[in-house]
């Protein structure tokens, strides 16, 4: 089928049965081809009315609660509905940018039984994508990217077929053997996931009613999984080469009435995968998995080094605004600005209140949540002038410590040495510690770059999972001989590096390079692109020019 006609059978699953697919994730930049699928989307006849969402929706809009405004003016509690309080089929542009918190919600809603989702992915570059959270829950997806538009439009489906649909959809049964085949297709795609598994089925067992049958074939299978199953695990699967198969047990040999039902299922299993290759453009399962192993990366961010927010933290101006279910009124702040206008308002009121508080009065409260910061050292105490350097990164880590009960600093010190990078300093804020730490460190051997990188990064997501803000500070010239697997190989000790670099800056983590070679050395400064850090050159670095490149 052309993605058109696999757009058109989506939507009329969906219609069939919207509750139990979950949803459709639709991946289309913004543009005539995606408007095109929203005018068919809005044309379907569902049994329940559509509601577009915003990715910026608060909490009250969403899930409803009271109204303080309305509260006051009619002098008891007055409860606004929200988008979820209602069974509707909600379409969400941007998917791809929704917050955590809106994604939280909205899978808590699928999960309820009441709604279906229109999730409209228009990320434009790798790394960007749907949040997990959505995508396992949306049976049903569909990319239109590199499209063009169709002479005809979709046909929606006629309001008759779809009864009849609905009426035979609970009376479908999936053949034994089709179910076999489709739990060892998820095996060989290696899909975790049963909701894959039982939204495929559901897929299958509509098109059968669809098509007025009660029986599920081996086409509607295909289909079902060109739409349901495409896009979950194949690049993975792909990667991992098959395993050979187990030879019988000796007590039990092959029975030869056994072998052919086996091969007919691994040839409709092969013909699933086939299927499920060729339902997608040939790029989109590696842009899909980017978006994965992007996602991942960015999983682990904690609290950022400074934030606004509404419950906590030093306090802030209040701002104008309506409650979303986290942000707390500023009463003072709001009576304030409600108190000038009492004598106008009240010529007007004709039930005579007290206190006459419109919308535009509300002030909500607003907090500064500063996180703590750690600094990570990662020196290079290798060579000749290991001593010299272990020098100014005691002065440097001293002090920083000096200043760390003001600006709320930690620090920590992984040292470059020998076959293997060492993390002697955990995150501390104690001084004492500190320097009994750094007294008498030998130094000496190898340039263990890539082990110094990869011990630096662990340690800053396990701190910024404790809420901390890591930032990394990198002192070496640069000469890195020692691979990551510790056997000296200067050109894979290169690579190695450059390989944990690069997952550094997925995971944002902020980074400086001090180049502390005689000359500037150009390998460090493209090391230090790769990593998305500050590179400085330092010659004749010494304690407190490192303290204030830092600072």
């Amino acid at each position: 089928m052309d993605p058109w006609a696999r757009l058109s059978l989506a939507l009329r699953i969906l219609a069939v049965d919207p509750v139990g697919m979950g949803g459709l994730w639709l991946r289309s930049r913004a543009g005539p081809i995606r408007d095109i699928a929203t005018t068919a989307l809005a044309q379907t006849p569902f049994d329940r009315p559509q509601r577009r969402l915003s990715p910026n929706i608060d909490d009250l809009a969403l899930l409803g609660g009271p109204d303080p405004v309305a509260t006051l003016a009619a002098g008891h509690p007055v409860h606004r509905p929200g988008l979820l309080s209602d069974p509707a089929l909600l379409i969400l542009p941007m998917a791809e940018s929704a917050p955590p918190s809106l994604t939280a919600r909205l899978a808590q809603a699928l999960d309820r039984g009441h709604h279906a989702l229109i999730a409209l992915d228009e990320a434009a570059e790798d790394g960007e994508g749907l949040p997990s959270a959505l995508s396992d829950r949306l049976g049903l997806f569909l990319t239109l990217d590199g499209d063009r538009a169709p002479k005809r439009l979709p046909r929606p489906i006629g309001k008759r077929t779809l009864a009849k649909a609905r009426a035979l959809y609970p009376q479908v049964t999936v053949p034994q053997d089709l179910t076999e085949a489709l739990a060892q297709l998820a095996a060989r795609l290696r899909i975790d996931s049963p909701r894959a598994l039982l939204t495929t089925r559901r897929a299958a067992r509509a098109i059968a009613a669809l098509d007025g049958r009660s029986e599920v074939t081996e086409t509607d299978l295909i289909q079902a999984a060109e739409l349901g199953l495409a896009h979950r695990a194949l690049p993975e699967a792909e990667a991992q080469p098959d395993q050979p198969p187990e030879p019988p047990p000796p007590d039990q040999p092959d029975t030869p009435d056994a072998q052919p039902e086996e091969q007919d299922l691994e040839n409709l299993a092969d013909l699933l995968i086939e299927a499920a290759q060729a339902a997608l453009p040939p790029d989109i399962l590696a842009k899909l998995q980017a978006d994965r192993a992007n996602r991942a990366a960015r999983g682990a961010s904690g609290t950022g080094s400074a934030k606004a927010g509404n419950r906590r933290g030093r306090p802030l101006p209040s701002r104008p605004g309506r409650p979303d279910g986290q942000s707390r009124i500023d009463l003072v702040a709001t009576l304030r600005k409600a108190a000038p206008w009492q004598v106008l308002r009240k010529r007007h009121d004709p039930h005579d209140r007290a206190l006459i508080v419109h919308r535009s009065d509300l002030r909500l409260k607003r907090y500064r949540q500063v996180s703590d910061r750690v600094l990570i050292f990662i020196v290079d105490a290798s060579g000749s002038s290991a001593m010299a350097r272990l020098g100014e990164a005691k002065g440097a880590v001293e002090l920083m410590l000096a200043q760390a009960y003001s600006r709320r600093d930690h620090v920590a010190l992984v040292v470059l040495r020998g076959q293997q990078a060492e993390l002697i300093l955990p995150p501390t804020r104690s001084l004492t510690t500190t320097k009994a730490r750094l007294r008498g460190l030998p130094g000496g051997g190898g340039t263990p770059l890539a082990s110094g990188l990869a011990t630096a990064l662990d340690t800053a997501l396990r701190a910024r999972r404790q809420g901390m803000t890591p930032s990394l500070a990198l002192l070496t010239d640069g000469r890195a001989n020692i691979a990551l697997n510790g056997q000296p190989d200067r050109v894979q000790a290169q690579l190695d590096a450059h390989r944990i670099a690069t997952a550094i800056r997925a995971a944002g983590i902020a980074a400086v390079t001090l180049d502390v070679a005689n000359r500037p050395q150009p390998a460090l400064a493209d090391l230090a692109q790769v990593m998305h850090s500050r590179y400085v050159p330092l010659p004749r670095a010494d304690a407190r020019a490192i303290a204030a490149t830092l600072a």
